[in-house]
């Protein structure tokens, strides 16, 4: 297929990782853990290097492979805020965050991510760069807080919008069970997409991936 092809050509031109970010991507193929793709992974690096925030908050830390790879993109100085409530998955996050994030960079969180947003909407705490990938139906939910701790200037990155190609479907065209996933992503990228403190692009990177800048305070993106 054309695409495996992209990939392993891409992969020739990647910049290398350190080989615990290769061991943790082979563990969690092999135990069914879904993990960023390299070409997401590719887009996060250029971002990073590029913007170098000094407070990312990530929404679904799964292993902590993301959060590790974000770190290893960002300065010494730059701290990760990542958020899971999945007791399987925090098991291995923290044995990872433990075993490969000595200088203590990443915060793990752990709850419910709608009541830690909320808390730290609350508390005003405020992120330059947000990485979304969560639970696919709760991104709309997700947003008013979202948008209450992005600062000005800040990035919002929402990770596999098209879910597996099905958001180009008619909702008809998808299982019943997918079909609250497929209305509600479809109006989160509309949200997103006409919003005057937002400019967005939808890109087909990975499973799909939106890229939101947040405008300087005051200024409409419009």
């Amino acid at each position: 297929m054309m695409e495996e092809r992209v990939e392993v050509f891409f992969d020739t031109l990647r910049a290398d990782v350190p080989e615990y970010i290769h061991l943790l991507e082979r563990e969690a193929l092999r135990d069914g853990v879904p993990v960023i793709r390299r070409a997401t992974r590719d887009l996060l690096r250029y971002l990073l290097r590029v913007h170098r925030p000094a407070q990312v908050l990530e929404v679904g830390t799964a292993i902590g492979y993301s959060a590790l790879f974000m770190k290893e993109c960002l300065p010494e100085t730059s701290r990760i805020t990542t958020i899971e409530k999945v007791e399987m998955r925090l098991v291995r996050a923290r044995e990872n965050l433990k075993s490969y994030d000595a200088k203590g960079q990443i915060r793990l969180v752990e709850g419910d991510a709608s009541d830690v947003l909320r808390s730290m909407a609350q508390n005003r705490e405020r992120y330059d760069f947000i990485f979304m990938d969560a639970a696919k139906g709760q991104y709309l939910n997700f947003l008013p807080d979202i948008m209450s701790i992005l600062g000005p200037g800040g990035i919002l990155v929402s990770d596999n919008i098209l879910h597996s190609c099905d958001i180009l479907e008619s909702r008809y065209a998808v299982t019943r069970r997918d079909r609250t996933i497929h209305g509600r992503m479809r109006e989160y990228l509309y949200t997103i997409t006409h919003m005057d403190e937002l400019e967005t692009i939808c890109l087909s990177v990975g499973d799909g991936v939106a890229v939101s800048h947040r405008a300087a305070s005051g200024i409409s993106m419009k």
